[in-house]
């Protein structure tokens, strides 16, 4: 049976706090109020090899495709009129994945012992994230919880779909790279080192290429393990970096400064903005509430500092599209237009997600131009790195013969 951590209030307004059993939130609740006292906080207890599982294993994780089906089954429930508590119970008791049950089960107990929606989805960051969790509190301030539902679950699928869409077109230049390097360790581990035997018999001296090629390869055999650690070495510490916000910033800055990356990383915040907004305002969500979600979403620090700006200058009275000039880099001049254009004919919402749609595109066939661009880059630089190795080691063929004499 699972356990519930309480605080509490007494009969003569001393703070109290404890534990008691119960199957659920509510049931809990009301077994501390049957001793007197006014429970104020009521949380469940998780045991550690729970928490452990949730954390590093497969077992407790909950699919981003039954989180999107959550959203959407639970909006249309709320708007045929079924009761939250008993749309929750229904999700649940439907629900085929394991994980996914126990989840909707949880959230339904917190909600029906008196927890707020946005609350009891707060408790699973895993599964619904801090953008989303603000759009249903928004909601639920608002009255139209439903139809935020729904705009959350389109909103996750164009985000799934366009995140697929960069996995896929990096698919072929990661697997040639992986290629180049195999290749590249095996000239210098395995076939470079017979022929350096082979040349070191004649005793004279090498072309300066043959000497070089074969110095980098005696310090792989040599010390291959030591490079090894000091890649994996600067791969964790790089990690460590990027975790803190100055790193991540700083990364980003960088990334944004790269010629063709920065663009595509721009025109991805500048889609992801754009739909959520869109998203926000057609469902009735205050515009400076819209944009502080908004704000959120973008996925890059830098921009979403620009974007900050901009909020507080909204709140002053400026105009949206005044607001976002500021920030070229994210928002082009025609797009600034054409949102100015949209503010004044009191279509914003609709021409937001029209350029989410456009931009998207955009997105798309410039991912396409990098793969492409990428492919006889990493093929230029392979048959390069190759082609060194393999002179380098020809030079001396080409005087065999005066070593024989």
């Amino acid at each position: 049976m699972p356990v519930f951590t309480y605080k509490a209030i007494g009969q003569e307004g001393e703070k109290t706090s404890g534990t008691v059993p119960a199957a659920s939130r509510a049931a809990a609740i009301e077994a501390v109020a049957q001793r007197g006292l006014v429970p104020v906080a009521m949380d469940e207890q998780r045991p550690a090899a729970q928490a452990r599982t949730n954390l590093f294993g497969s077992v407790g994780r909950v699919s981003q495709a039954s989180v999107e089906a959550f959203n959407r089954e639970l909006a249309n429930l709320l708007a045929a009129g079924v009761s939250m508590s008993r749309a929750l119970s229904i999700l649940a008791r439907e629900a085929s994945q394991p994980a996914a049950r126990k989840q909707w089960a949880a959230i339904h107990d917190d909600v029906a012992g008196g927890m707020s929606l946005t609350n009891a989805l707060a408790r699973w960051p895993r599964s619904f994230t801090p953008v989303q969790v603000a759009m249903v509190r928004a909601g639920e301030t608002g009255g139209f919880l439903d139809v935020v539902l729904e705009q959350i679950a389109t909103f996750r699928s164009r985000e799934r779909d366009l995140k697929g869409r960069v996995r896929s077109a990096m698919v072929y230049p990661v697997v040639l790279a992986v290629l180049a390097t195999a290749v590249l360790v095996f000239l210098l581990t395995y076939f470079i080192p017979r022929f350096s035997e082979i040349f070191a018999q004649f005793g004279e001296n090498l072309p300066a290429l043959t000497r070089g090629v074969v110095a980098v390869s005696h310090a792989v055999t040599e010390y291959g393990l030591v490079i090894a650690g000091a890649a994996a070495l600067a791969v964790i510490l790089a990690r460590r970096a990027l975790s803190s916000p100055s790193g991540r910033l700083a990364a980003e800055r960088a990334l944004l400064r790269v010629p063709v990356l920065g663009r595509v990383v721009a025109r991805f915040a500048l889609v992801r903005f754009c739909r959520m907004l869109g998203t926000l305002l057609g469902a009735g969500v205050p515009l400076v509430a819209s944009l502080k979600v908004a704000r959120e979403a973008i996925g890059n620090q830098v921009l979403a500092e620009a974007v900050g700006t901009s909020t507080e200058q909204v709140q002053q009275g400026k105009p949206l599209a005044r607001s976002l000039a500021a920030n070229a880099r994210l928002f082009p001049a025609s797009v600034v237009e054409m949102i100015a254009v949209a503010e004044e004919s009191g279509r914003l919402d609709d021409e937001l997600r029209r350029l989410a749609g456009v931009y998207e595109g955009e997105l798309d066939r410039q991912l396409r131009m990098l793969v492409s661009l990428a492919e006889p880059a990493l093929l230029f630089v392979m048959a390069t790195i190759v082609g060194t190795i393999v002179i380098g080691m020809l030079l001396p063929v080409f005087t065999l013969q005066e070593f024989i004499r």
